[in-house]
């Protein structure tokens, strides 16, 4: 099958010097969850803009479903649905009065009444928007983006000032809407929300793709030490260097620290064992996306 989203060397300037997004390629295949991952202002907002029609390139070229989004939007407006990084209702509007409201702007005939339901909105039917929960909120905005059943969405940020419980649910919905059939393109700057939705990940630096592939991919490409850490009173430690895998041994306080490849903890645990040292808080600290990011990028992702 044909990607859903091709974006080819995407350039977008504003005024004469500033360049929010530089020379951006990428590829979304159908039915799965790819995110863009960056530090605010990195230009993730602007190219997801670009390729849902909002903003018009400065260059390249951009196809969603076969057809550019700027000169093809009437084609694609009922194909492709968003949920926008800063996302209101007016205060007094009821839940079912958005719905209704979106729906008739859809093409062909929506149920929107099917949606209160799928969404958990349903109790909510007649609650004004002022008076929503955050996760409520994000819910509603969830179930106006797929009013008329489109087969990609947009979601930008849309955890940003969610409690965690409330992330979480919001996480479940990402799910569900890949698995009604959408193609999902995630906007995030969260590290953790990234390694638990998407399938693939492009890290996004100062209008650059800097890398991009599987979470788990970018962690075994670019950060593949593992750290295997346990308290210890033993002086010397050398020994710990031969063990299979082992590239380094450090102490940190009353702490020791492994770091290797491979099935480190077995064979740190089993050369433990054969010094008469069995710690109890013997434990592995695998590599994150979040270390990746800081090795590829230089900084954490909220600087």
């Amino acid at each position: 099958m044909p990607p859903v989203i091709t974006v080819e060397h995407l350039r977008k300037v504003y005024g004469h010097h500033v360049v929010a997004v530089d020379d951006v390629s990428f590829e979304v295949e159908p039915g799965e969850i790819f995110g863009l991952l960056g530090s605010n202002g990195a230009g993730k907002t602007t190219t997801v803009e670009c390729i849902q029609g909002l903003r018009t390139p400065t260059g390249g070229t951009v196809r969603v479903l076969g057809k550019d989004p700027v000169h093809h939007a009437g084609d694609l407006r009922g194909r492709m649905g968003c949920q926008l990084q800063e996302s209101r209702l007016p205060d007094h509007m009821k839940v079912w009065e958005a719905l209704d409201l979106f729906a008739s702007l859809a093409p062909g005939v929506v149920d929107w009444q099917t949606l209160l339901e799928q969404w958990g909105l349903a109790e909510k039917r007649n609650a004004s928007f002022s008076s929503l929960s955050g996760g409520q909120r994000q819910r509603l905005f969830i179930a106006l983006a797929l009013v008329s059943s489109p087969e990609v969405v947009f979601l930008d940020e849309m955890t940003t000032g969610l409690d965690p419980a409330a992330r979480r649910v919001a996480w479940d919905l990402i799910e569900k809407i890949r698995d009604r059939g959408a193609t999902v393109v995630l906007v995030t700057h969260f590290m953790d929300e990234a390694e638990r939705l998407c399938d693939r990940v492009a890290v996004v630096d100062k209008g650059r793709i800097i890398a991009a592939d599987t979470p788990r991919g970018l962690v075994v490409r670019y950060d593949p030490l593992e750290q295997v850490v346990f308290s210890c009173d033993l002086d010397d430690l050398d020994w710990l260097s031969r063990v299979p895998g082992a590239r380094g041994v450090t102490r940190r306080g009353p702490r020791c620290v492994v770091e290797g490849t491979g099935p480190l903890l077995a064979h740190v645990a089993a050369a433990l064992v054969d010094r008469g040292q069995t710690p109890d808080d013997l434990r592995v600290i695998e590599p994150s996306l979040e270390d990746v990011f800081l090795k590829l990028t230089g900084h954490l992702v909220d600087d």
